[in-house]
C-alpha cells in the first residue's frame, strides 16, 4: 500500500446523514432525554441512577460523502457499534434523523428498509457468522438468494466476487476449511455481492493475528478505490483509524470529540483525551509539509533569504516528514516547497525537527 496523503475536503451531497442523535436505553429513556436537555451537566451515571436509562449515544452528528471511508473509533463502551447500527435502522434513535442519500431512513416503512438494507448496505462484522453447511460460493450468494435472484446470476456474481477478493479456487470449499483471514474475505465478499453503495464494517478485522489483520487492511483499502464505496469503518484501534481512514471520528462516553483527518487529529488534538491517544503515535508518515512549511515571506521577514532557491531540493506540499527528512539529510540548504513550479513555502531542518516534536 502507498503511504498516506493528505485527505482533500469532501465534496459534493452527503451519502449518509447524521444528525443530532440520541439513544437512550431503558424505560423512561424520554424522560432521561428531557431532563439531559435541561440540565447538560447531568453525566452518563446520574442518568442511569435517576432514571435507570444507559446513555448509548449522545447528541452526535455528522456527513460521510461519496467514496469516503470514514473511521469511527472509541473504546469499549464508547457508543461506536451503537452508532453504527442506526444507520440501517437495526436501532431505533431516541431522538435525532438518519439520511441515506437524502432519504429519511426513519421515514420507511418495513418493506422499504428491507429493500435499502438488501440493495444499498452491506455489513462486515468481526464475527462472519458464515453457514457452515454452504459452501463459500453458497454462502457469498446467500444474500442474492433472498432476493430472488436465479441461481445462474447468483453464482456468477459470486465467482466474480470470490476473484474480486482474492479466493479464487475456494467457491467449493466450506468455511470450517479456511482460515480467519479467508473467513473474513467471505465475509466482505458476501457484503460486496449486492453490490451496496455502503458498507458497514464493524471491527472486521480485530480478532485477526497482525500480520493477516495489516493484508486484509491493504487489500481492503485497494479495494475501496478501486469499487468506490462509502464506508464507515469501526474500531477500537487508532492505528488502524489512522491507516484506514480519510477522516476520523473519536468518541467517548457516546460522544463525537473530534473529527479530522488523520494528520489532523494528530496535529491538531481537541482535548486531552484525544491527546492521550495520539502521543504514541509516529508522526513521519501522517504530517506534510503544508503544515510544518513558512511562508517564503514570512521566512524572509523572519532573516531567512530565499536566493538561489531554484537550485534547491524540491518538495510538494503533499510530501511527508519522512520523505522532507531524508531530503534534509544530504542537503544544506533548506528544502524548497513548491506548487505548479511556484515556491509557496520553505521547509528548514529545524522547522523538521519541531515538526517531528509535534510543534508544528
Amino acid at each position: 500500500m502507498s503511504n498516506p496523503t493528505p485527505s482533500k475536503a469532501p465534496t459534493g451531497d452527503p451519502v449518509v446523514e447524521v444528525s443530532e442523535v440520541w439513544k437512550i436505553f431503558g424505560s423512561r429513556a424520554d424522560e432521561a432525554l428531557k431532563a439531559i436537555r435541561q440540565d447538560e451537566s447531568l453525566g452518563k451515571a446520574e442518568v442511569l441512577e435517576k432514571f435507570g436509562a444507559v446513555v448509548g449515544v449522545k447528541d452526535v452528528s455528522f456527513d460521510v460523502y461519496q467514496s469516503e471511508v470514514f473511521c469511527i473509533m472509541g473504546l469499549s463502551g464508547s457508543g461506536k457499534s451503537t452508532l453504527v447500527r442506526h444507520i440501517n435502522r437495526l436501532i431505533e434513535p431516541t431522538s435525532g434523523t438518519l439520511r441515506i442519500a437524502g432519504v429519511d431512513v426513519g421515514s420507511l416503512n418495513s418493506k422499504q428498509l428491507r429493500e435499502l438494507r438488501a440493495d444499498r448496505i452491506g455489513m462486515v462484522f468481526q464475527n462472519m457468522a458464515l453457514l457452515p453447511h454452504r459452501t463459500v460460493r453458497d454462502n457469498i450468494a446467500f444474500a442474492l438468494e433472498l432476493r430472488n435472484i436465479d441461481a445462474f446470476t447468483r453464482s456468477q456474481t459470486a465467482d466474480k466476487v470470490i476473484e474480486t477478493v482474492s479466493l479464487q479456487g475456494y467457491g467449493d470449499r466450506y468455511p470450517s476449511e479456511l482460515s480467519g483471514g479467508m473467513q473474513q474475505r467471505v465475509g466482505l465478499a458476501r457484503a460486496l455481492a449486492a453490490d451496496p453503495d455502503i458498507l458497514l464494517m464493524d471491527e472486521p478485522f480485530s480478532a485477526l493475528d497482525p500480520l493477516i489483520r495489516r493484508g486484509l487492511q491493504d487489500e481492503f483499502l485497494e479495494l475501496s478505490k478501486v469499487m468506490g464505496k462509502t464506508t464507515l469503518f469501526i474500531t477500537h484501534d487508532l492505528d488502524e483509524a489512522i491507516r484506514m481512514g480519510s477522516r476520523i471520528a473519536i468518541m467517548k462516553d457516546g460522544e463525537i470529540v473530534q473529527i479530522g483527518t488523520p494528520e489532523e487529529i494528530v496535529t491538531q488534538p481537541a482535548d486531552d483525551y484525544v491527546a492521550d491517544f495520539v502521543q504514541g503515535i509516529s508522526r513521519l508518515k501522517l504530517v506534510f509539509a503544508h503544515t510544518v512549511m513558512t511562508d517564503p515571506d514570512a521566512f524572509q521577514q523572519a532573516g531567512g533569504s530565499i536566493e538561489g532557491h531554484e537550485t534547491w531540493p524540491t518538495q510538494s506540499t503533499e510530501a511527508d516528514l519522512d520523505t522532507l527528512i531524508g531530503e534534509a539529510v544530504d542537503c544544506e540548504t533548506p528544502i524548497a516547497i513548491r506548487e505548479d513550479g511556484k515556491l509557496v513555502g520553505v521547509v528548514t531542518k529545524d522547522v523538521l525537527l519541531r515538526g517531528i516534536q509535534g510543534e508544528s
